[in-house]
């Protein structure tokens, strides 16, 4: 992503260092992956490293945090029946456990660790997200594309999370049934990815 303007910057990820390994997979899993690499118009190296990270970050801890695969049409439905007091019911319940599986995932609770859990959830998902950085303003952009109750369960979920590391912070919301886009004041050298 490139830089409008001056004042605004990408979130820069660091680079890790590589090395080249070798592994034995069966062929029929070999073709699959040339296939999937071939759809997605990405060399294979790309994809198995989207697989490895992706299991690296998320997948190896599903099964032990309790997660369970719901289909979006099922999350969907839900939302539509949804009001203020559900999402306040269901904000209450899921706090502690994402406060557990940030520990579990991550070895401590704070901000950064949390933010970051909670990309790596939405990039497990399918949900598209971005954290931009203006200055010292951080946008933090979620699309899940599952109705307007569930932009207000973001919303509510996201003023919790702030709130009990930073609670003198403001935090502005731009929302529509699709997206939500929360902004808040961290300072220019903020990353979830720094601890």
């Amino acid at each position: 992503m490139k830089s409008t303007s001056a004042n605004k910057q990408p979130h820069a990820t660091k680079k890790d260092p590589t090395r080249s390994i070798t592994y034995r997979l069966p062929t029929k899993i070999v073709e699959e992956l040339e296939t999937e690499a071939m759809i997605k118009n990405i060399s294979q190296n790309v994809l198995v490293k989207q697989i490895l990270e992706k299991y690296v970050a998320w997948d190896r801890f599903g099964d032990k945090i309790g997660m369970v695969p719901i289909p979006k049409a099922i999350l969907n439905s839900l939302g539509i029946e949804m009001n203020g007091k559900d999402i306040t019911e269901i904000i209450k319940a899921v706090l502690p456990l994402i406060k557990d599986s940030v520990l579990f995932m991550k070895g401590k609770y704070d901000l950064q660790r949390c933010i970051e859990t909670l990309e790596d959830y939405m990039r497990a998902s399918g949900m598209k997200s971005d954290h931009r950085i203006e200055g010292e303003l951080h946008h933090f952009i979620i699309q899940h594309e599952l109705g307007m109750n569930w932009s207000f369960f973001t919303e509510q979920l996201l003023k919790e999370i702030f709130n009990q590391f930073i609670p003198t912070k403001n935090i502005k919301f731009q929302t529509t049934k699709n997206t939500v886009i929360a902004t808040i004041a961290l300072g220019s050298d903020f990353s979830e990815h720094d601890y």
